[in-house]
């Protein structure tokens, strides 16, 4: 038999021994992948809907602004998790095998704790946009890393821009009521603020009660009356923004009217829906939450493609959601620049090596410690005011002055 390879043999060789294997003899390289698929994972449907849907917006615009920055080509494989821990699970699963070079995710904690379980198992490289649970990077796992904050740092930081709001408007409240979904979120935070507060000399304000609720729950009508009953002074809540909305209907229909109500770093009161469901009563809500640095370039570059793409939404409304989604996908494109590969483990390694100073956020550059945490990320106090959210503080960074006590507060 002629030992000559022809086009035939050739063609069979690729097909049955693999294209890297069957170029190696003849001292061919494998040409550089010219794109990085992204699985993108989000609540989409479901009581975090609202928050998933505004994600999202972040990662549509991704492809055209990255582009146009670094040059990479970027495909997204979308996902939906309904809400719903077990069906994150199986969506990170299902992406896998269709071929996602790399996951990001997935708003919720106890989502992007359960993702982090299946990268870790199958090897992809799985970055979070946003959850705070701060056990998702402390399980030792190598293929998770996180670009926000822990929910220790978030409370941290939400409880001194408290003590900041209270000096800059001369006033001292005594007690608060505390309440907050019981979800894994809501529980991080509850157990952070525990920590903390009797830290926390400085502050004024003791936590007189504590009440947990169902973020999928219909009715607070117990709950708010049990916290009325307290005649705390303001009131400390971690919510979503489903909740939010029927929490503060609730307190309207109660008259109960405390001197204002603050979340120390949580979503919820500044979301579109809480302006378009509340109209007026939206007004003078408080939260401290990382934010977007609004003179960045790279701010702008996404705002102009995010009204480009939703031209009757406003960029204020999605600030947190856009921007962190963003820059998780700007994480994995400067990585997949780097190591000119989607291989997996090539990208995870590069991955774990980024340092992004021009970023979207507020805070430092882009750096993940040892157990993939992103650290340096600062937050703002975002105040309702004229129907849309302002930076209140810190005062080198602020729109307008905070107002606290509301408007008709009366003490009782």
């Amino acid at each position: 038999m002629s030992s000559q390879i022809t086009r035939r043999r050739f063609n069979a060789a690729l097909a049955g021994a693999g294209l890297a294997a069957a170029l190696a003899p003849f001292g061919i390289v494998r040409a550089q992948a010219r794109k990085v698929r992204i699985g993108v994972i989000l609540p989409r449907s479901g009581y975090l809907g609202f928050l998933g849907q505004s994600c999202q917006k972040g990662a549509d615009l991704a492809p055209a602004v990255i582009k146009d920055m670094l040059g990479v080509d970027i495909e997204l494989m979308n996902a939906d998790f309904e809400s719903n821990v077990d069906t994150a699970r199986t969506r990170a699963e299902r992406l896998i095998q269709e071929g996602a070079n790399v996951l990001i995710g997935a708003f919720d904690s106890g989502a992007s704790a359960a993702i982090a379980q299946v990268a870790e198992q199958r090897g992809i490289p799985f970055v979070v946009n946003i959850a705070a649970a701060p056990q998702i990077t402390e399980q030792g796992y190598k293929f998770t890393v996180r670009n926000f904050p822990t929910s220790v740092d978030l409370v941290r930081n939400g409880l001194a821009l408290i003590g900041d709001l209270f000096q800059a408007t001369n006033t001292a409240p005594r007690s608060a009521v505390f309440m907050h979904v019981n979800d894994t979120f809501g529980q991080a935070n509850a157990k952070a603020i525990a920590a903390l507060m009797p830290r926390l000399t400085q502050l004024p304000f003791k936590i007189v009660e504590t009440i947990a609720y169902d973020p999928a729950a219909k009715d607070l009508t117990v709950e708010v009356s049990k916290a009325k009953a307290t005649n705390a002074d303001f009131l400390l809540n971690v919510c979503r923004v489903q909740d939010s909305i029927i929490l503060r209907r609730e307190m309207v229909k109660q008259r109960w009217q405390p001197m204002g109500i603050i979340g120390p770093g949580n979503p919820g009161m500044y979301e579109e829906q809480y302006y378009k469901a509340l109209g007026k009563l939206s007004e003078y809500s408080i939260s401290n939450v990382p934010w977007y640095h609004p003179k960045a370039d790279i701010t702008r570059a996404v705002e102009k493609q995010f009204l480009k793409q939703n031209p009757k939404d406003k960029p204020m409304y999605h600030a947190l959601n856009v921007g962190f989604t963003f820059e998780s996908i700007l994480i994995i494109a400067d990585a997949f620049k780097r190591a000119k590969t989607a291989d997996p483990k090539a990208l995870n390694d590069a991955i774990h090596q980024t340092d992004i100073k021009n970023r979207m956020m507020l805070g430092g550059p882009i750096k993940f410690n040892a157990k993939g945490q992103v650290e340096g990320i600062a937050s703002a106090c975002i105040q309702n005011l004229n129907l849309r959210p302002t930076v209140v503080l810190p005062a080198n960074a602020a729109e307008a002055k905070p107002v606290f006590p509301v408007p008709g507060y009366k003490k009782a």
